[in-house]
């Protein structure tokens, strides 16, 4: 089949790729001619284990390509999928949809015989009716149906989530339209990857359903977490307890800094702001995205804790800046909040990150960033890990604790063993588990 995705950012990338290694031709179209042009020479724009490989040999197939002009790849499509951004709307909350509206009437001007219309995007409910009314006022003779495929993938997972996912969703009341998205998705139907067909705005709401069920997990577990520090109870072993429980499930219950990222912080904002405007508010997503933005800023308190009060005229060596690892995604990342506050506290703050530095640079003032790991420690007052990378798991820690002026560990990812650090020398703090002192 033939297949046309718009926009050639995260999801539209990956997604794309993904469709022409499932057999498709696909064209991904993107107005930024330097994007375009980068991925047109192999060069990939994000960082995500596999994508490079992935994109190249499709190209070398050719079944994948990349373009700024639509109207040839629209015209030729059996499916156009909008997997333009949905970011916050500045001073509400809301989806800013004005990139889907337009993506909508382009693909309008552009089609050519019977096509289905797809939004990738995350979109809030009646996103769908009113691209078809946009096409449909565009291009009154137009023959199309339109249909919500939410994606699912995880950054730093999203080839794997995309080709064995736990579920494709695909909302359409249109008989037309599930033949050529059950044919789009054939390679999947043979693994017995379940497909699950809906009405359009019940797949609007499971995304985002999805996405704020899973941020809720998150806080609840950092709450949790900063009771067990109350009572000198340990938060992974109270995880562990509940999420053997098959009701639960032990996924997203890893206690840490607060989730950040492309979806979970923008994505409950809309839903909340959808409630809000139909008079059914949501009061638990409510208090989830409240106790995840303070989460952010008690985090660097941590610090000034561990440091005895006080960061002025001290050092901070702070390991991860990126929301999670294998990604250079700093969107809503917590460094964003931990780093500014410490800096506010009278910090000297070096850090490091092993993909996340060039947008780092272009997001946080007064930081210096360092070449590795070791370089953000000489004479360093504490250490600060974010964001739980392979390469932060396995220190040096001797050759840490050498070269910092004191041996202060705040493991905000619980990536080390607390008696261990004790036996080391460091004083370590991490999350929902007893300080330990040498």
């Amino acid at each position: 089949m033939h297949v046309t995705m718009i926009g050639t950012g995260y999801v539209g990338l990956v997604s794309g790729a993904c469709f022409s290694e499932f057999g498709h031709t696909v064209t991904c179209v993107d107005k930024d001619a330097g994007k375009i042009e980068a991925l047109q020479a192999g060069r990939i724009p994000i960082f995500e284990p596999g994508l490079e490989k992935l994109v190249q040999s499709n190209v070398a197939a050719g079944r994948l390509f990349f373009t700024t002009d639509l109207k040839q790849p629209v015209a030729n499509a059996d499916a156009v999928f909008i997997a333009v951004g949905t970011p916050s709307r500045r001073g509400d909350g809301h989806a800013d949809l004005s990139y889907v509206y337009a993506a909508a009437a382009e693909v309008a001007e552009a089609l050519d015989g019977y096509t289905v219309i797809v939004t990738k995007s995350t979109v809030p409910v009646g996103t769908g009716a009113e691209v078809q009314k946009v096409v449909s006022e565009t291009r009154p003779d137009a023959e199309f149906d339109v249909a919500s495929n939410p994606e699912f993938l995880r950054e730093g997972a999203a080839i794997s989530d995309f080709m064995r996912p736990d579920r494709v969703v695909v909302g359409t009341d249109s008989e037309r339209a599930r033949d050529v998205m059950r044919e789009l998705y054939r390679s999947l139907f043979l693994n017995e990857t379940p497909v699950m067909f809906t009405a359009r705005q019940t797949a609007e709401l499971i995304k985002y359903a999805a996405n704020a069920f899973l941020a809720t997990k998150i806080t609840f577990i950092n709450e949790i977490a900063n009771l067990c520090e109350q009572v000198d109870a340990d938060v992974q072993d109270v995880a562990r307890g509940i999420g053997l429980d098959g009701r639960i499930g032990s996924k997203f219950l890893h206690a840490g800094p607060g989730y950040g990222g492309s979806c979970f912080p923008k994505d409950t904002l809309a839903l909340l702001r959808t409630a809000e405007d139909l008079g059914q508010p949501m009061e638990i997503v409510k208090a989830t995205v409240a106790v995840n933005d303070q989460r952010k800023k008690d985090m660097a308190q941590k610090v000034v804790d561990a440091c005895g009060g006080s960061l002025q005229g001290k050092t901070v060596a702070v390991l991860g800046l990126t929301f999670k690892p294998n990604t250079d995604d700093m969107r809503d990342s917590p460094s964003l909040d931990i780093i500014p506050a410490l800096l506010a506290a009278g910090a000297t703050v070096r850090a490091y990150d092993p993909e996340g530095m060039e947008e780092a640079r272009q997001m946080l003032d007064g930081v210096e960033f360092c070449d590795d790991a070791y370089d953000t420690l000489p004479g360093a007052d504490a250490l600060a890990i974010v964001t739980e990378w392979n390469a932060f798991r396995a220190l040096d820690m001797p050759r840490v604790k050498d070269l910092m002026r004191s041996p202060v560990l705040v493991d905000m990812r619980n990536i080390y063993d607390p008696e261990h650090m004790r036996g080391l020398g460091f004083r370590y703090i991490s999350i929902g588990r007893p300080a330990v002192n040498p």
